[in-house]
């Protein structure tokens, strides 16, 4: 029986080609579950048609004829984004999760589960999960199969969907087999949709899914993902969130590398030199849009490595190399436009899978931030119904996204799929800071995403620069594109590809030969000179004094909520050098140059 076929549980001792690990974890899943059958996934294109077709015939997926291989899923609409409340890492130690808040407040730095709690919640939720419907076995890998950087997986899933959406963000299939047959580590991920056959119960919008059961967990120590109920992306497709940034931080950790939420990007100036860059924003903070960047600044040209996850290791030679572990785009719909990212939109037309996103009548696709079709064309929204502009609802939900191949993307960088990764010169840390709004606290942009104690993950920062390794450390630079006039709430900066003015000031401190080059101190740091930032050609008038204005009142605040943030969540745990920098900002906010 080649690999690939189908077959029935019984027979499942007739794959000879799963190699001894893997099929032992196939094995125990099997039993668990108790599938009416089990495929494993080859990845070939004649596979993937099949795949797309039966979603077609069951109803789950829709043909977009506007396109090229593009699909439309509508999901239940109680399935539809990450569930953090239902998001668990499983460790002996809560202490090895998170930092014990004080006072008995709630951690915002993840959630713990012990042991026994999870071990019961298995045994509610996994056992016949998968009755009357095929075991998808999907061998995978973050990162090009055999770079020194990449990790391996393998998941089960009784979803089509996710095996045709895995099959976009990760290197999938056949050589990844050949490669586990080797006998290297992998990640065991097992998934379920939590609705067995026959149903009890009619299924919404043909998706199958348990809301009320949800639950994905982590469990570090042993390299598992658990994750139940959900067909939602960040919840189903294993290797993005759960395997690339939870476990891989942990593996990381206990490795010597950095697995973090950031983009990669390589920029190039006018004379043709080079640089790469990671940087790190929050969800809704323009991550995908900085990575596929049309720079507004003649003679400049960024081109795009990862819109999403980087993994960094230090080479013999002590310099910082990443990679993007994934193989794909797995973007938010809504205020992608032609004017805020036409790279992004030139990548999506073809062999794209869209999710709870508009459908116009002609067959294609719609959200808010698009121009408006013609006249003649009607909408569908996220739920069937038709839809008018001006509703009360939006068309497409908020959450809504595109899973695309990356190597469609018009500026992928020729060096995206390195197998030693690309050198990174710079590290961009971004975020909001509003006034008059409850502050949230996302450090590293990494807070739903951490895979072990938020104090040990910034000790862990801290040991790079003593590694062995002759470390050449990446500069450090923190960016804010969303400061706001304070009458008329405007933004102060245009942002979208003017932002390669900022990115310019970078490559020219990453050059710099003495300190003060192009930057003047203030107390939270070096800011740009005034008359660095090259302002030839920027639109509209730009008040360049407001954008850099340090206010010290504002500041002194910050800090003050800084403390309170770092004694309230993280406690003991906070290392000592933290403590010391935050001294240090508290004594510069109240005592200014």
């Amino acid at each position: 029986l080649g690999v690939g076929a189908s077959v029935g549980v019984r027979s499942l001792a007739s794959i000879p080609l799963l190699p001894p690990a893997v099929a032992e974890f196939v094995k125990g899943a099997v039993e668990e579950c108790k599938p009416s059958g089990v495929h494993v996934v080859t990845g070939t294109p004649e596979e993937t048609a099949n795949i797309l077709a039966g979603l077609e015939k069951e109803g789950m997926v829709k043909k977009l004829p506007q396109y090229d291989n593009c699909w439309l899923a509508r999901t239940d609409p109680k399935d539809v984004a990450r569930v953090e409340s239902k998001t668990v890492i499983v460790t002996k130690n809560q202490r090895d999760t998170i930092p014990i808040p004080a006072g008995g407040v709630k951690s915002q730095l993840g959630s713990w589960m012990s042991e026994s709690d999870w071990q019961k919640a298995r045994e509610e939720r996994f056992p016949g999960c998968m009755a009357g419907r095929t075991m998808y076995v999907i061998p995978f890998s973050m990162g090009p199969v055999g770079s020194t950087l990449s990790k391996y997986g393998v998941q089960v899933t009784d979803s089509p969907y996710v095996v045709a959406s895995m099959g976009i963000m990760t290197r999938m299939g056949t050589p990844v087999l050949k490669k586990l047959a080797e006998g290297v580590e992998f990640v065991r991920c097992q998934h379920s949709l939590g609705r067995p056959l026959p149903l009890k119960a009619p299924l919404v919008n043909s998706w199958p899914c348990n809301p009320d059961k949800v639950l994905i967990s982590h469990l570090p120590d042993t390299r598992q993902i658990l994750s139940f109920g959900s067909g939602y992306g960040g919840n189903s497709l294993l290797g993005k969130k759960c395997f690339a940034l939870r476990i891989a931080s942990r593996i990381a950790k206990d490795e010597g590398w950095l697995a973090e939420h950031m983009l990669i990007l390589g920029i190039t100036n006018p004379q043709g030199v080079k640089r790469y860059v990671a940087a790190a924003f929050p969800s809704a903070c323009g991550k995908t849009n900085l990575a596929m960047m049309k720079p507004a600044l003649p003679g400049w040209k960024v081109e795009c490595v990862g819109d999403d996850i980087a993994w960094m290791k230090f080479d013999s030679q002590g310099k910082l190399r990443a990679i993007n572990p994934e193989n794909g785009f797995f973007g938010v719909a809504p205020g992608t436009s032609n004017r805020t990212n036409p790279y992004a939109m030139a990548t999506i037309a073809k062999n794209t899978m869209f999710t709870n996103v508009g459908e116009t009548s002609d067959g294609g696709v719609w959200w808010e931030g698009l121009d408006p079709p013609a006249a003649s064309v009607t909408l569908t929204d996220w739920h069937g119904k038709t839809w008018k502009p001006g509703s009360s609802t939006p068309c497409a939900h908020p959450n809504s996204r595109f899973c695309a191949p990356a190597a469609q993307c018009p500026i992928i960088d020729s060096q995206w799929e390195s197998e030693e990764g690309v050198p990174i010169d710079a590290i961009i840390f971004g975020g909001r800071r509003p006034e008059g709004k409850v502050i949230m606290h996302d450090p590293f942009a990494m807070r739903p995403f951490f895979g072990y104690n938020f104090g040990d993950y910034l000790a862990h920062w801290l040991s790079m620069e003593s590694r062995k390794a002759p470390t050449q450390l990446p500069k450090i630079f923190h960016v804010n594109w969303f400061r706001k006039d304070a009458t008329t709430g405007a933004f102060l900066w245009p942002g979208f590809g003017e932002n390669a003015r900022v990115l310019e000031w970078i490559f020219k401190r990453c050059s710099r030969e003495r300190e003060d080059e192009a930057a003047k101190k203030s107390i939270i740091g070096w800011l740009p000179e005034d008359g660095t930032i090259n302002t030839k050609g920027l639109s509209g008038k730009v008040d360049m004094g407001a954008l850099f204005d340090v206010p010290t009142t504002f500041w002194q605040k910050e800090t003050k909520e800084l403390r309170a943030y770092f004694t309230q969540q993280v406690g003991g745990d906070l290392p000592a050098q933290v403590e010391a920098e935050l001294k240090a900002l508290e004594n510069r906010v109240h005592n200014p140059y």
